[in-house]
């Protein structure tokens, strides 16, 4: 399952490609608005973003966050890798280095490695503007009120 902090973490490289088209610095309070998550929950996603080099923060008068690269060329994969970890369904899959003693008669090993394969291709084949793109659901789209972050006002689960 994808966590808040992988969701969020999209959520919040939307905002900066879509502000962000000047080049400037997006302020948190702002993208906190306009994304109904709390201040404080994305002080710890954008301070994972920018160590993952993914995003620019500088701080002072004037200062923000921005995306270091261009929307097109960030992919969905290694916004959520970087925020939740290996995309592997089963710990033998997840590192190369665990040996399975069964590896060689596990009759499920490649059920694991289908699906894994069909995760990675959808998270690494998206890119960010590709979802710049994406028509807004519906209002009504059945979204759910939990959210995983108890500060936020985020009622959507997205």
């Amino acid at each position: 399952m994808i966590s808040t902090r992988g969701r969020y973490a999209i959520r919040v490289m939307i905002d900066l490609a879509e502000q962000g088209h000047d080049g400037g610095y997006i302020t948190l309070r702002d993208i906190s608005e306009r994304q109904e998550i709390s201040k404080k929950y994305l002080e710890i996603i954008v301070r994972s973003l920018v160590t993952g080099g993914l995003i620019i923060g500088v701080s002072g008068k004037g200062g923000g966050y921005r995306l270091a690269r261009k929307p097109e060329e960030y992919t969905i994969g290694e916004i959520v890798e970087l925020m939740e970890g290996a995309l592997s369904s089963v710990a033998c899959l997840a590192n190369r280095n665990y040996v399975c003693p069964r590896r060689d008669k596990c009759k499920t090993l490649p059920l694991w490695q289908e699906f894994d394969d069909l995760v990675r291709n959808l998270f690494y084949g998206k890119r960010l503007s590709d979802l710049l793109a994406a028509p807004d659901p519906a209002p009504d789209a059945g979204t759910s009120a939990a959210s995983g972050d108890p500060a936020a006002s985020d009622k959507t689960g997205q």
